[in-house]
């Protein structure tokens, strides 16, 4: 018989046991590795946004990413051909409110934001993409 904790140590019976918490730690560890933290009560989410007003040609797109990548969230944020920006926001929830306000209220430098509009929320088990990009 292997070391106390091996996988050998966990099989039995017909079928794998898990400790308990095991697979909360697995997916903890995952996370981690994605650079998201999770607190208790936490949940993934993903919403789309669009971004009105003098938005486009002010480094708006740049300085999303980089509030983005701050905050440790993923998604994408593009151009739109009627002058707005829009995009897609995934992570914790608390982080991805933060990106929120900072959309409604702050945005680039030179920016002048006259509205932000959030739809299609979800709750979401796993993150979709890999980093903040811009789309062109």
């Amino acid at each position: 018989m292997g070391p106390a904790g091996s996988l050998s140590s966990l099989r039995g019976g017909g079928g794998w046991r898990h400790p308990p918490g095991s697979l909360l730690i697995v997916a903890a560890l995952l996370l981690y590795q994605a650079g998201v933290t999770m607190t208790e009560g936490d949940s993934l989410v993903s919403v789309d946004y669009e971004v009105f007003g003098k938005v486009q040609g002010v480094f708006f797109r740049k300085y999303t990413q980089a509030e983005g990548k701050k905050l440790g969230l993923v998604g994408w944020v593009q151009n739109t051909e009627d002058g707005t920006v829009q995009g897609q926001i995934q992570g914790p929830s608390v982080k991805v409110r933060e990106l929120q306000e900072w959309l409604r209220k702050t945005g680039s430098p030179k920016s002048h934001i006259t509205r932000a509009e959030f739809c299609n929320e979800k709750k979401i088990v796993a993150l979709e993409y890999r980093n903040f990009s811009i789309v062109k």
